[in-house]
């Protein structure tokens, strides 16, 4: 036997009738009669006991005599099995699994701290119960190597500085990295018969050594990257006024008043505080 096997037991409420009856007349017949051989019907009344077994929704019962395997229970209900069978309980439930946080590093180096949250079931009892050792710890240890894995196939974050460019990153591609974790744990769980409903990352920055300066680091590639669309702007602002200025021939400015007109129309644009304006009174030259 290889694969899961479905079984519906006897009913246990028949098989209780049975035991009632065996069990009180035996006591009965033994205290009229006087005889001690109705004790073996009571011991026997016992070992059908022993038999009974409940399986409560989304629980299973997995059946074994002398070391084979007979089947696996999953149908909700009151049933009656071989005394003799040994009964190893699996719930079928979701469970949710929250990793501890791993320190690992992504695929520029640079380390990171990272956690999941991993939500699964068991699909395929025998699997779960006789081709791993403990599935509960193995769904831990495969979901910690999962990780490691997947934060080294991705960068944190992309640092367009250094020409390190990725379409998928840690940080801001949320839903492709959940897909690439769930696929990976999947992969390593399906051995032990264990379904993933859903995997995602539960925590994410990076390590405390290089916290400070990633923060720096991102806060300058920020302010980089305002001052250039500022700039982008402020020229095209400066184009515009010189144009509409000699559209309308407003006033007739040579190179060396462009060139000033330029240089405070920029220094006002691009700063970043604002410009306290001077009066001229005297003419253009002073």
């Amino acid at each position: 036997m290889k694969e899961e096997k479905i079984i519906v037991p006897a009913n246990g409420y028949l098989i209780l009738l049975v035991f009632l009856i065996l069990f009180i007349g035996s006591i009965v017949a033994m205290i009229m009669l006087e005889s001690p051989w109705f004790i073996l019907s009571i011991v026997s009344a016992i070992i059908i006991a022993i038999g009974f077994i409940m399986v409560q929704p989304n629980n299973s019962r997995v059946l074994l005599l002398f070391g084979k395997y007979v089947g696996t229970v999953k149908k909700n209900g009151f049933y009656w099995v071989n005394p003799f069978y040994s009964k190893k309980k699996i719930s079928l439930r979701a469970s949710n699994f929250d990793s501890e946080r791993l320190k690992v590093n992504d695929k520029l180096g640079n380390p990171i701290m990272i956690s999941t949250i991993l939500v699964w079931r068991v699909q395929n009892t025998y699997k779960a119960a006789f081709d791993v050792d403990n599935y509960e710890n193995f769904v831990r240890v495969q979901t910690d190597a999962a990780v490691r894995k997947l934060a080294s196939m991705y960068p944190y974050d992309n640092f367009a500085d250094e020409g390190h460019v990725e379409d998928i990153t840690l940080r801001s591609s949320v839903n492709e990295v959940s897909n690439a974790l769930e696929k990976e744990i999947e992969e390593r769980l399906s051995i032990a018969g264990i379904e993933v409903l859903e995997a995602r990352i539960g925590y994410l920055a990076y390590a405390l050594e290089i916290a400070n300066a990633m923060l720096k680091r991102q806060q300058a590639t920020a302010i980089v990257a305002a001052r250039h669309k500022i700039v982008e702007g402020a020229v095209s602002m400066v184009e515009m006024a010189l144009e509409e200025l000699g559209k309308k021939q407003i006033v007739d400015l040579d190179e060396e008043r462009k060139a000033a007109m330029v240089s405070n129309l920029m220094v006002i644009l691009c700063g970043d505080k604002d410009a306290s304006p001077v009066l001229n009174t005297g003419t253009l030259s002073h």
